[in-house]
């Protein structure tokens, strides 16, 4: 084998394992916990809270009085754009290892093409099936009296969401945390 087919071989293979790793990031659980203050009072921050979640499509499925706990549940659907480019991008690269199998092995003929068959649908399937999923918004207040003007709570969701939570309503509620959300996790 020469020296180009090894690293074209090489550079396919690569190519495989980051379209592996970028179907396992898509449906990685991205579950945060963070807490939140606000300078009005509980009442008032549930209700526009509540609303908020509402409007987003979250349903209330919830909860417990004693703890403070209240639990939105809502669907998280799949792109059917990216299921359609990451079956494309699967299936030229399926179609290029067939490519260098065929220089490696010119007795195979034209078969290993036919992985890009294989290769398409089933990134694409992984894809849709791992994305699609239930998601849960759990929203606990850690303030103790009903008439404070101050509340603090402690959010459990899906670190998008609580980034569109204090983006939104910060000027609405006064919401303040330690920005923590806004720093990348790497």
């Amino acid at each position: 084998m020469t020296y180009s087919l090894q690293s074209t071989l090489l550079l396919t293979i690569l190519l495989a394992i980051g379209l592996f790793f970028f179907l396992r990031a898509s449906s990685k659980d991205r579950t945060t916990v963070c807490e939140i203050t606000s300078t009005k009072n509980p009442v008032e921050v549930l209700n526009v809270m509540c609303e908020w979640l509402n409007l987003r499509g979250w349903e209330q499925s919830g909860g417990d009085f004693d703890q403070r706990i209240l639990i939105f549940k809502g669907q998280v659907l799949s792109s059917k754009l990216l299921a359609i480019f990451l079956s494309l991008l699967g299936g030229f690269g399926s179609c290029a290892l067939g490519l260098v199998i065929i220089q490696i092995y010119p007795n195979l003929s034209w078969w290993p093409i036919l992985l890009g068959l294989i290769g398409g649908p089933v990134s694409g399937l992984i894809y849709f099936k791992k994305s699609a999923r239930e998601e849960k918004f759990e929203l606990r207040l850690i303030s103790n009296d009903d008439n404070e003007e101050m509340t603090s709570m402690r959010f459990r969701a899906h670190r998008d969401e609580l980034i569109s939570l204090e983006n939104e309503l910060s000027d609405r509620l006064g919401l303040k945390s330690d920005g923590s959300l806004f720093k990348t996790p790497i």
